[in-house]
């Protein structure tokens, strides 16, 4: 045919009726379905006189869209690994990939960064910045990573609304219930459109019926396809998981897939 050879490759092979399969793959490649990916992570820590091993070779995946509960008592590495995970902190020997991103050789920007992009933190403590509104805080994330101001007004707003603060964007946490300040450091969690929900007992410090109204939350997210993963040593939290997985001495010692239990109370809109 004249003028064949000035068009590709691929279009040739479709007017010969060939399938494009090759344009596939790659978009298959861009979204891999093992979200958290650990195979025989250690972690020892050289205090000088003695080396401690908190974690002592775990190997472990959780699933894109999973919901996780990790417990363990005081002592069985569960902080270690939440670090691990939250790339706070690098294994001693092993293997981390988070969304298919090998963390093994970065550096503490590389780590920083990934941190940002790839993860969204909620703590026991809240850790909201004092005298600052609601959606100021949420914002932060996204001035970390030189959002515009009007692009970050924006995000922050739907994340707030998401967990039933709109109408609390401008008061200070001092202004705002535990619970209420939760549901904001959850928005502020979310702003950033995380792969992973990394969540260290995030119950801890609030009452039955605010645990109710985050774990509510919680279980929404997970249903609209989110990965949460919460670290807790509370059964009635870790009751609301489809996976838990027990930790012990450094190892991950169980690893059972549950139906969860329905939280008692809606998110209160507010």
């Amino acid at each position: 045919m004249a003028g064949d050879s000035a068009v590709s490759p691929l279009v040739r092979r479709l007017r010969r009726g060939e399938r494009a399969a090759v344009a596939v793959e790659p978009r298959l490649r861009l979204r891999p379905r093992r979200v958290i990916d650990l195979r025989a992570v250690t972690k020892t820590f050289d205090t000088g006189a003695i080396q401690v091993r908190a974690l002592r070779g775990i190997s472990l995946d959780i699933e894109r869209g999973d919901f996780v509960a990790i417990m363990g008592s005081s002592g069985s590495g569960k902080t270690t690994l939440m670090n691990i995970l939250g790339c706070l902190d690098v294994p001693s020997t092993g293997e981390y990939r988070i969304d298919g991103v090998d963390v093994r050789s970065m550096d503490e920007d590389d780590l920083s960064d990934l941190r940002n992009r790839k993860i969204g933190f909620v703590f026991q403590s809240f850790n909201l910045v004092p005298r600052t509104s609601a959606a100021a805080n949420v914002e932060l994330p996204l001035a970390y990573a030189r959002v515009p101001r009007e692009e970050r007004r924006r995000r922050a707003a739907a994340a707030l609304a998401e967990v039933g603060m709109r109408n609390r964007a401008h008061h200070a946490p001092s202004e705002l219930s535990g619970g209420q300040q939760q549901r904001v450091a959850i928005a502020r969690a979310l702003v950033t459109n995380p792969t992973i929900i990394l969540a260290d007992e995030p119950t801890g410090n609030l009452d039955s019926h605010s645990t109710g109204e985050v774990l509510a939350i919680f279980e929404r997210l997970h249903d609209e396809g989110r990965t949460i993963v919460i670290i807790t040593h509370e059964p009635d939290v870790a009751d609301h998981a489809r996976r838990v997985i027990h930790l012990a001495d450094g190892l991950v010692v169980g690893d059972e897939e549950r139906a969860p239990m329905q939280a008692a109370t809606g998110t209160a809109v507010g």
